[in-house]
């Protein structure tokens, strides 16, 4: 389990600062398999062999991100599901972002 994977998410409320460029490339070396647009979001695409798979990550997910209290958009379909991560109340990535890609990621190994 890595660090970011351990941690949980924080309450956030308007204004939270987004994170610095330098900060969120750190971040993201630490989630290589999120493409990261710039401080704006983070997202990933997992593919499946059928909708019912799919289906029951997306489940499993949504489990962890309500637990954390950190809610991706998620999209989902036949044989593949996206997720796309963002911090609402800052406009932007926060480590919250990082935390829950890595649990995202954990849950996918």
């Amino acid at each position: 389990m890595t660090e970011l994977a351990a941690a949980h998410c924080e309450v956030c409320t308007p204004g939270t600062p987004i994170l610095p460029e330098p900060e969120a490339a750190e971040l993201s070396a630490q989630v290589p398999e999120w493409e990261r647009d710039g401080t704006r979001a983070l997202r990933r695409e997992f593919a499946f062999p059928n909708f019912r798979d799919a289906f029951g990550f997306v489940a499993k997910a949504a489990l962890i991100a309500e637990a954390e209290g950190h809610h991706p958009d998620i999209e989902l379909g036949w044989g593949r599901a996206a997720f796309e991560l963002t911090t609402h109340a800052a406009k932007g990535l926060t480590r919250n972002d990082f935390v829950l890609a890595a649990k995202i990621d954990q849950l996918a190994a």
